[in-house]
């Protein structure tokens, strides 16, 4: 039997827990307003001049509520951060008709200003896209794209003179499949899985969809219509690709034993959660079990449900969105943050350190701080540089009516206060459909800044004005370790702690952050490096002066 939801709900574990720490973490809040974080958006000013476009007209096509995924690249090496920012296109012919829906490539200019280069880069794009991933496939020392989208994916070479050529069909994402043709990516990311000092790359695709077969949901009045459940639609496969080294990419979910996972993959984060030298990769589902995928080095095991991340504290699946993965709590093991819709709370999933999480939501402030607000993109950072990540979320409903304005809550200790109040008059009121987001230090003043995309909305550029404090930024480059150095550990001590973080870009949804790896050092001016190198090298620096961005080579 049903028991009606008016007037009573049914106390789940989470509520119950939650309500017994209510008074506690309200009386350890209570100050959260007046934080030290300050943040303001500079992007009306600074030549940003990109609006996310998704071209809904009321016919509730599934494709206009999940794109926006944006990344941070410096595409001409400058050690400036440059910006790409992804776009929708026409529907439903899935193509993108006028220059409005073009992707942008914004250069930074050194002075705080960004300049449009798109049409000279040649990477304006097709098709109706989604999100990006940007890595050194070719080693060659020039970050490239690769952009997901609505059936068909794009790999952009960088030629290194500004420019970058589309290379798709010939490395091997243009598939004779047409199963794999009709696709629907959303998100992808970068991964050496085999330490072969080649990249590879994993793809979360979402629906089975296409505009001439989309149900209609909520009415057939154009004014009750609603974008249908996700329950409407077939799951899709995670896919995997080998890097040959000759320029050509392999599909081998299958032969690496992912032939039977499905999902409707959203935001994807990377991270070896066990240590033992092989990244990981985690997978939010929308309205699906979660996924984490367990590198054994010759095969791939998804593992989500005996690690206790597959489903929440309830044991059910939630709108998962956005997903990050980062040490949180300062014990040296890569925590997991999942983004959700109103009412469903955000997850957070502690590691044990065994091959286990627990959810831990509630303990760490986060399961009420999340009820009303609906999450897409989603990072860990420190954004006030004392030495404890900060989670940054983007927000923003489904539809039209329901904008919200991004929150920022800082990390005291593993517990989570929101100081969005304080962050800023424009911050705490700047409501919309908010989707994507990239963490850099865009100025290099060493304070860490966040860009945001958000539908038919511009983008906003949120720069860090927080007091100034110790930092210390790391731009790693491999030699017999893929070139961007992703999977590389490193621990940061300072002042009597440590600090773990990984070569990690993939973060939210389906975006790209800085491949610096950046510590916030507090009071402390000198630092003690440990680098585990994805190839398993390992290197020690003692007493690294506070206060630069030092670029490290991996020794041969």
């Amino acid at each position: 039997m049903r028991i009606p939801e008016t007037g009573c709900r049914q106390l789940r574990r989470r509520n119950f827990l939650a309500l017994l720490g209510c008074a506690s973490a309200h009386g350890l809040f209570a100050d959260a307003a007046s934080g030290p974080i300050r943040l303001e958006n500079v992007a009306p000013r600074c030549g940003l001049d990109f609006v996310l476009r998704n071209d809904a007209v009321g016919r509730k096509y599934q494709v206009e509520t999940v794109l926006g995924g944006l990344g941070v690249i410096d595409f001409d090496g400058d050690g400036w951060p440059d910006l790409y920012c992804v776009n929708g296109a026409s529907l439903p012919s899935l193509l993108k008709s006028d220059k409005r829906f073009f992707n942008r490539l914004y250069r930074n200019n050194r002075d705080g200003t960004f300049t449009d280069v798109t049409i000279r880069a040649g990477v304006q794009g097709r098709g109706y896209d989604m999100g990006l991933a940007i890595g050194d496939y070719n080693n060659d020392g020039h970050d490239d794209l690769f952009v997901v989208g609505v059936h068909g994916n794009t790999l952009y070479r960088n030629n290194g003179d500004g420019t970058f050529t589309d290379v798709s069909e010939g490395a091997g994402f243009r598939p004779k499949d047409p199963k794999q043709q009709n696709l629907w990516s959303v998100a992808a990311a970068w991964w050496d899985y085999d330490n072969d000092g080649r990249l590879d790359l994993i793809v979360s695709n979402y629906c089975d969809w296409s505009p001439g077969a989309d149900p209609v949901c909520g009415g057939l009045q154009k004014e009750r219509r609603t974008y249908c459940h996700p329950d409407m639609y077939r799951a899709e496969p995670v896919l995997v690709y080998h890097n040959n080294g000759n320029g050509v990419f392999t599909e081998v979910s299958r032969e690496l034993g992912l032939a039977e996972v499905l999902g409707k993959g959203m935001g994807i984060a990377l991270a070896d959660f066990d240590n033992d030298g092989r990244p990981d990769v985690f997978i939010a589902n929308d309205n699906a079990r979660n996924l984490l995928i367990h590198n054994l080095g010759t095969k791939l095991k998804e593992i989500g449900i005996p690690a206790g991340v597959a489903y929440n504290g309830d044991g059910r699946q939630i709108s998962g969105m956005g997903a990050d993965f980062a040490d949180i709590d300062g014990d040296g093991l890569p925590d997991i943050v999942m983004t959700g819709l109103r009412g469903e709370t955000f997850e957070l999933f502690r590691n044990h350190g065994d091959g286990t999480f627990e959810d831990a939501s509630t303990a760490s402030g986060l399961l009420n701080l999340s009820r009303p607000w609906s999450g897409w993109g989603c990072g860990f950072i420190d954004l006030d540089n004392d030495g404890w990540r900060d989670l940054f979320l983007a927000n923003g409903g489904l539809d039209v009516d329901e904008p919200q304005p991004n929150r920022v809550l800082l990390n005291r200790q593993g517990r989570f206060a929101d100081v969005s109040a304080g962050a800023g008059a424009d911050f705490a009121r700047l409501a919309a459909l908010h989707r994507g987001i990239a963490f850099a230090d865009f100025d290099n003043d060493g304070r860490i800044d966040i860009a945001v995309t958000a539908i038919n909305q511009p983008i906003e550029l949120w720069m860090n004005r927080s007091p100034q404090r110790h930092w210390l930024q790391l731009k790693l480059t491999g030699t017999r370790s893929n070139r961007s150095a992703l999977g590389a550990r490193i621990i940061c001590r300072a002042g009597g702690r440590a600090q773990t973080a990984e070569v990690a870009n993939s973060v939210g949804l389906g975006s790209a952050s800085d491949l610096r790896v950046h510590f916030g050092l507090g009071d402390n001016s000198k630092a003690d490096l440990e680098i585990r190198w994805p190839s398993g090298t390992k290197q020690r620096m003692a007493e690294v002066k506070a206060d630069q961005c030092l670029r490290l080579e991996e020794p041969s």
